[in-house]
């Protein structure tokens, strides 16, 4: 097959394209600073403490420890700092490589995007990230409810449509073996998995067959070169 065997590549956002980790410090600054001002927890200490639960692997129930912490009841408080976390203005940049490997691939396939968790959220970090003009679709699978984000083969099917392009043909590159592959496979699209040594799923494994992918690269600058080796699903 030649070298355009392949239609469309479409990618995950969340620690694929950019660092998720950057994603979550920066809405805890946000959450600290909304903290000073209404429950006199000075910022500075507010976020050393929030980064701190996060980087001993807390996840799910951060700030209800960081409450408990400062003698301060969650259940009144929690949602709020869920809100002001989700509806902040990120501070994240794409992985270095990223900007250079979209513009490359556009000039032989279609390029679209796949990605989780809450809506506006999900909007704010594209606009953050300066990524839009890349991408030929953007799917926020949100848009069509909890019950359309991954595994669910919904978002892919989506994308393949506003691509215009055959699933049999495209590639979903994405990091979490969890919930990433599953979807995909499901709507037809071949997969590769970005396994880098940092990301935030580095040490998960695949929970069944159906969810691995079927190549594994360290990093992004590897992708060119494995596209070539692939072959489609035909």
């Amino acid at each position: 097959m030649n070298v355009n065997k392949w239609q469309a590549v479409i990618f995950d956002l969340d620690d694929t394209l950019y660092p998720e980790r950057d994603y979550v410090l920066s809405g805890f600054h946000a959450v600290a600073e909304w903290a000073e001002a209404h429950l006199s927890i000075p910022a500075e200490q507010g976020w050393a403490e929030l980064r701190a639960y996060f980087e001993a692997g807390i996840r799910g129930d951060t700030f209800n420890r960081w409450l408990i912490q400062h003698n301060l009841e969650p259940e009144p408080l929690v949602p709020q700092l869920i809100k002001v976390y989700r509806e902040h203005q990120p501070h994240i940049a794409a992985f270095p490589e990223v900007p250079d490997l979209l513009a490359r691939l556009r000039r032989a396939y279609r390029i679209g995007l796949v990605s989780d968790g809450y809506l506006e959220g999900q909007q704010r970090k594209i606009t953050a990230l300066a990524l839009a003009p890349y991408f030929d679709a953007i799917v926020f699978s949100d848009e069509w409810g909890r019950t359309a984000w991954k595994p669910s083969p919904r978002p892919f099917e989506i994308a393949l449509e506003r691509l215009q392009v055959a699933a049999a043909q495209s590639v979903y590159v994405a990091d979490n073996p969890v919930k990433d592959f599953l979807g995909a496979r499901a709507a037809g699209l071949a997969t590769v998995q970005v396994l880098r040594s940092d990301g935030e799923y580095a040490a998960r494994l695949p929970p069944s067959a159906e969810h691995a992918p079927d190549r594994v690269i360290a990093t992004l600058d590897e992708l060119e070169f494995t596209l070539k080796q692939m072959e489609p699903h035909l």
